[in-house]
């Protein structure tokens, strides 16, 4: 166990003797100081639990001494004890409080009263270090948890984002494309703008999938599915799976005539892909079908109106043999 170090400032080898006596303890370290000035080199070795000054010193006058030590960092908050020969009027004693004398101690020295006072100032420096270390103990549980929120925050943002994703195509799944259909219809009423939506059809999968498995079907959706996206023109514009091999977009600020664009750019990239497709009546490779349908709403319709009017554009290109898009303007 480290012993606790104590400071005695005193020019009387025979008063530091006496102290060192009365005071025999095997858990302090006693040190000595016979100056105020070797006193304040002393403080910047030791963490010192307690300092008794006797104020018949020469040389540093006993109020400066204690000016001093509670001036520097190192002893600012260590108790101050003053061991005086006489007993002080009310001015000098209140003199010495004001500079941070906690005590004082009158010879000739009564060694229950030196002990006992010595013994509570050691109690109550024990108390603080435990204090001390608890602090320090709690500032490490707050830094941990506040590592552990980070983290949670982190893997629940991931997790979240995974949730919102469709797991083959990489693409924001149903769930995500339901959730912000309706905010971008809502900002859309807000704002007073435009907004479009199209749905993608793959033309006759299931002949594809029955024709070259279902393996090279799931690579097939990935692959148009990457192309759908490449052909968005804005980070704003969203594109998800919607089910089996359709896909939405949701194009905001969007007026029919971007809708048009964006729909003539996603058949163009699906084509350059040049999937194969021997199963399909309108072509040799892999081709789709787009609905598109554009509103500019003053709150009177709905996003479930807009989606119903992009499915029934859809309709109408399947009709009309597939391998095309149709659009549908809405007005409120």
């Amino acid at each position: 166990m480290q012993k606790t170090p104590i400071l005695l400032i005193d020019d009387q080898k025979e008063n530091v003797l006496t102290l060192e006596s009365l005071l025999a303890n095997p858990d302090l370290h006693i040190v000595r100081a016979e100056s105020g000035d070797e006193a304040l080199s002393r403080i910047l070795e030791y963490p010192f639990a307690l300092i008794l000054i006797d104020v018949q010193m020469p040389g540093m006058e006993k109020y400066e001494i204690a000016e001093q030590l509670r001036s520097r960092s190192q002893s600012s908050s260590v108790p101050l004890l003053f061991i005086t020969a006489a007993r002080l009027d009310r001015e000098h004693m209140f003199k010495g409080y004001e500079l941070g004398v906690v005590d004082y101690i009158f010879k000739p020295l009564e060694p229950q009263i030196l002990t006992r006072k010595v013994t509570l100032f050691l109690e109550l420096h024990r108390q603080r270090q435990q204090l001390s270390e608890k602090t320090r103990e709690l500032d490490a549980k707050i830094l941990e948890l506040e590592v552990l929120y980070k983290e949670f925050e982190e893997r629940n943002a991931e997790l979240e984002r995974l949730s919102s994703l469709d797991g083959l195509t990489g693409l924001f799944n149903r769930r995500y494309f339901d959730d912000n259909l309706v905010k971008e219809w809502k900002q859309a009423v807000r704002n007073n703008t435009e907004l479009s939506l199209l749905i993608v059809d793959i033309d006759y999968f299931k002949n594809y999938n029955d024709y070259y498995g279902h393996l090279a079907g799931d690579d097939c959706l990935r692959k148009v599915a990457q192309s759908l996206y490449e052909a968005l023109m804005r980070p704003s514009d969203i594109i998800a799976r919607y089910g089996g091999e359709e896909f939405t977009a949701i194009l905001p600020n969007t007026g029919s005539g971007g809708a048009a664009r964006v729909a003539r750019r996603m058949m163009e990239s699906v084509a350059q892909l040049a999937i194969e497709h021997q199963a399909s009546p309108v072509a040799d490779t892999v081709t789709v079908s787009i609905g598109a349908a554009s509103s500019f709403s003053d709150g009177k319709l709905s996003a479930t109106s807009l989606l119903g009017r992009a499915d029934k554009a859809l309709y109408e290109a399947k009709k009309n043999g597939r391998n095309c898009f149709r659009m549908t303007a809405a007005k409120a």
